[in-house]
């Protein structure tokens, strides 16, 4: 690693502790070691504000005119205790980065230029909370297919109207498919609505004409004027000044940037609109065309149905083997159009909007569709007169349009300088159309020496299909050229799907070259667990794989497997949603991507039929405070960074329980003041007696253990809850995670210039609580690993959960912690070399039990650590302390000297933990009460546990 600078290339001032570097293609630390970011987006619940999800008809029509909506609440709530167990348990499940999903609608939904200052203020809260919990955050504007009012998520009703858009037509001319009134808006069946069948709206005609009046306006609607700019200044501006007022908010809350916020996605998935189509009469095949699923308009047809003009279309499937074009189907709008009707809109002879105060120019006719305003179609024959319109640039006609350099760089330039302003210090994520590689950012005020590329990546066949096959194909390799055949791109067996999923994470890696030597975080990766017609819920086979993910573990593991080996890639995961269902998914248009559910935690308190049926509908906003808040149960502590603690439900003290649950053990490092914990305590009592529910702090726990909290209501937890370097010394070249097997392998190298920078007050890192070491020639600071107890936990600790079992369980002796170094004069080149043991310096764990509101201390206990771990080092000395393994090991001291290749395995003693079902739990929590009527309240209650229906 070269040097890292003692100032930042940004601002040229001195880089404070917990400043990271974007260099040498990764990120890196005050001290010089390689930084792994890995977390979630938190949240897709942020899409729509608390009780409006994307199935919902009625409320998204009259927030949208009315405006008066609020995301307060969004993406938790931090006024109930339960967004302190929320991001405990991303702690524990060893995150360190949040990307954090906020959308234009929610700062500007009350008409342009009205900020809600007070949803800003709370987003202010919510980073708080997540600075406490030791998170790294970075900002994601984020939009789908522009807008919830045209299907996705995004911008607010009010850019439509100013588009001269109808989006209450949309439906009815296939502009685009919302969920709420699929399949007809006068009959809707939500839960009918096909699986990503959303993202077809990037090839229908609102979004296509969206996109491309926000990125190319000027170009190619010249005629579309509004408050006397062009529709493309005119939206951007908005946009831009948006967000850019809520990084005001965030830097004037004067404790969050660099140290919490440390950067800025650019705008999520932007799409290319019409942009370099070649002829209108026919879909475009290449990179920026979309899942061909369902009716399938080509853009001529398009514009004849934005007009209300009836159109046979072709219609596709999307089966095991892809998609397939299975006939036509006859579109009849019955004459209404997307266009906006003058009799319908509130603007009066000149122009002037009474309710959002724009003024549109009289050259802009109201009524017709813009591009037939603009000569590219006839409304009368529905001729298409200029069908390569859009392939050309008009500022360059003579070659075709390149819309990463023409049209998007444009407009990033332009956002992240306004970003800038706010936040000089921020990492700016770039973040291009969805596996186009980013444009050279290489003027001198682009990049700065903070940047990091940010593409997106999923295994296509198994987010559409819903199913993990035996084969798949290398998708991003055919989009890049890569085979003449598409035969030659496919991979048949898990081994080779797996492989081909690496390969294209590394495709997207080598992309950041093009941007210099940044690193690469993969924003969004994920796999859907409504797999098999949700068989996982109990929804088929009479129940009998309700509880079971083992499909999907296969699948999300073989994406994050992608990340590992050689890329060595930093992520956050899509996603985590506090109010996840097994009926709606993640509330969001039949996503089902959220790591947890609510349905998935074990015996949900429910008090009355009342409560089951908003529970079911999404309708309260209380649901996932009940399942996290409402248990029976003794109270432990969860602490973080001495800041900030929570009481927090159902955690047993037992006497044998004595490692505590507490973010000491899971990861944290330091117990909370007995002050704080009783003001938190006395919030959860007051906010469950004001909503009617009743803890019974005095009855058996939910949560047992350590491992029973982190793996209740999560889904495949196995496979997303991985070892991980989180900082190393060197760079990790290799790295290798088998979780059928619960082996962990690391492979570092290490050269002269990686040797960390020595300790002084200006630049001594505060990431981590540790305490410098000096062996010889040993770095005098660790490499850092998380080792997931939900993978290596100790043996007595897997006794006492009631999900798992350790598969060679003799007894429930205590399992040590060893620290060991190899034997004196032994090469230890390869793994197979056995250390000999050392004097362990791991620290004991810390406890802490509320007795009448005062945190008092536990007996020592019983283990020097939550693991039960072997550890094979080739070289170094280490020690394990929660769930981190710290490891010296050494460096090359002299310049020129050759580098060093240190490699460490980790495997559990016992073997890999083995997982109960889930279904047998459920069932017998709920046996007696499936024998009731199917209509009863009782029932409900076991179809949401994904129990038997008899």
């Amino acid at each position: 690693m070269p040097r890292i600078p003692s100032v930042s290339p940004a601002t040229e001032k001195p880089t404070a502790p917990y400043f990271i570097h974007t260099v040498d293609n990764n990120f890196v630390d005050n001290r010089g070691r390689t930084l792994l970011l890995r977390g979630v987006n938190l949240s897709g619940s942020s899409k729509a504000p608390v009780g409006e999800p994307s199935y919902f008809r009625d409320q998204l029509w009259e927030s949208g005119e009315s405006g008066d909506i609020s995301f307060i609440g969004r993406p938790l709530d931090v006024d109930d205790g339960s967004a302190d167990i929320h991001l405990a348990r991303l702690k524990g499940w060893g995150f360190n980065v949040l990307r954090y999903p906020v959308t234009w609608e929610a700062l500007e939904h009350d008409g342009p230029g009205q900020y809600d200052y007070d949803f800003m203020d709370y987003t202010v809260r919510v980073l708080r909370k997540c600075k406490e919990y030791g998170f790294k955050v970075y900002m994601d504007p984020h939009q789908d297919v522009w807008s919830r009012y045209s299907g996705g998520s995004g911008a607010p009703y009010w850019t439509l109207l100013a588009c001269g858009i109808d989006p209450h037509n949309f439906t009815a001319t296939q502009s685009a498919l919302l969920h709420s009134e699929y399949p007809v808006a006068h009959e809707p069946e939500p839960d009918q609505f096909p699986a990503m069948i959303w993202s077809t709206n990037y090839g229908r005609l609102a979004s296509q004409t969206l996109f491309t009046l926000f990125f190319a306006g000027r170009d190619y609607a010249p005629k579309c004027i509004i408050d006397g700019m062009n529709i493309q200044d005119y939206l951007q501006k908005h946009f831009i000044d948006a967000f850019g007022a809520l990084a005001d908010r965030i830097r004037d809350a004067g404790d969050l940037l660099d140290e919490c916020v440390i950067g800025w996605d650019s705008m999520n998935e932007p799409a290319e609109g019409f942009c370099g189509y070649e002829d209108l009469n026919s879909v475009p095949e290449e990179q920026g065309s979309t899942l061909r699923k369902g009716s399938r308009p080509t853009p001529a047809q398009s514009l004849r149905l934005g007009m209300g003009q009836e159109q046979t279309v072709e219609h596709w499937s999307f089966g095991g083997f892809g998609p397939k074009c299975d006939g036509t189907v006859t579109i009849d709008p019955k004459g209404f159009t997307m266009w906006l009707d003058p009799e319908d809109s509130d603007e009066d002879a000149d122009g002037v909007s009474e309710r959002w105060g724009w003024r549109r120019d009289p050259g802009w006719t109201l009524g017709t569709c813009i591009w037939a305003l603009h000569g590219v179609w006839d409304v009368d024959s529905g001729y298409i007169v200029k069908p390569d319109y859009f392939q050309c640039p008009p500022f360059d006609p003579d070659r075709p349009v390149v819309f990463e350099t023409d049209f998007w760089r444009p407009h990033w330039r332009a956002y992240i300088s306004r970003i800038r302003s706010a936040h000089p210090e921020a990492i700016h994520f770039v973040q291009p159309p969805v596996f186009a590689e980013p444009p050279p950012l290489d003027g001198p005020d682009d990049l700065k020496g903070r940047c990091c590329y940010s593409g997106h990546y999923y295994d296509g066949l198994t987010l559409v299909t819903r199913h993990w096959n035996w084969f798949n194909a290398d998708a991003l390799g055919m989009l890049r050229g890569k085979y003449s055949g598409m035969w030659q791109a496919v991979r048949i067996g898990e081994p080779a799907i797996r492989q081909s999923l690496r390969d294209q994470l590394g495709y997207l890696k080598a992309d950041a070259q093009i941007l210099g030597s940044y690193p690469t975080l993969i924003g969004e990766i994920g796999t859907p667990f409504d797999m098999d017609a949700k068989r996982s819920y109990g929804f088929t086979d009479k129940g009998k794989y309700a509880g079971d993910y083992s499909r999907q573990e296969k699948a999300l593991d073989a994406s994050l497997n992608g990340a590992d080996g050689p890329n060595a890639l930093s992520y956050t995961i899509w996603t985590y949603c506090p109010d996840s269902s097994h009926k709606w998914g993640d509330g969001w248009n039949m996503e089902d991507l959220s790591l947890w559910s609510e349905d998935d935690v074990r015996q949900p308190p429910r008090r009355t039929e009342e409560d089951v049926d908003n529970r079911y509908n999404m309708r309260s906003a209380f649901s996932s405070k009940a399942a996290l808040l409402n248990r029976k149960s003794a109270q432990a502590l969860v602490s973080v960074n001495g800041v900030a603690s929570i009481s927090m439900p159902s955690v047993s003290m037992t006497p044998a329980m004595q490692s505590a649950l507490s973010l000491n053990t899971l990861g944290g490092v330091s117990v909370a003041s007995d002050d704080m914990t009783q003001v938190l305590d006395h919030r959860l009592k007051d906010y469950n007696q004001d909503q009617g529910y009743v803890v019974n702090r005095a009855g058996p726990a939910s949560w047992s253990n350590p491992y029973d909290f982190l793996t209740d209501g999560a889904r495949a937890v196995r496979a997303f809850v991985r070892p991980y370097p989180v900082a190393v010394v060197g760079l990790p070249s290799d790295i290798q995670f088998d979780i059928k097997k619960a082996e962990f392998k690391l492979s570092v190298r290490v050269r002269p210039e990686d040797r960390p920078v020595p300790i002084s007050p200006s630049r001594a890192s505060s990431s981590t609580n540790i305490n410098a070491k000096e062996d010889g020639n040993l770095s005098e600071i660790p490499t850092e690993i998380f080792i997931p107890l939900v993978h290596f936990a100790r043996g007595d600790i897997v006794a006492r959960s009631s999900t798992a079992i350790d598969p060679t369980d003799k007894g429930r002796g205590r399992a040590r912690s060893r620290s060991r170094s190899p034997r004196n004069g032994d090469n230890c080149e390869e793994s197979s070399c056995e250390p000999s043991p050392v004097v362990s310096t791991a620290s004991s764990t810390t406890i802490s039990q509320q007795v009448n509101g005062v945190s008092t201390p536990h007996p020592p206990p019983v283990s020097e650590s939550l693991l039960d771990v072997d550890v094979r080092v080739s070289a170094g000395r280490w020690e394990i302390e929660g769930q981190y393994l710290r490891w010296w090991y050494p460096v090359p001291s002299e310049e020129g000297a050759l580098e060093l290749v240190h490699t460490i395995q980790v495997k559990r003693r016992r073997g890999a933990i083995k997982v109960i079902n889930e279904r047998a739990l459920a069932r017998g929590t709920c046996a007696s009460r499936c024998a009731r009527s199917v209509q009863t309240f009782c029932q409900k209650v076991a179809s949401l546990l994904g129990c038997c229906v008899m």
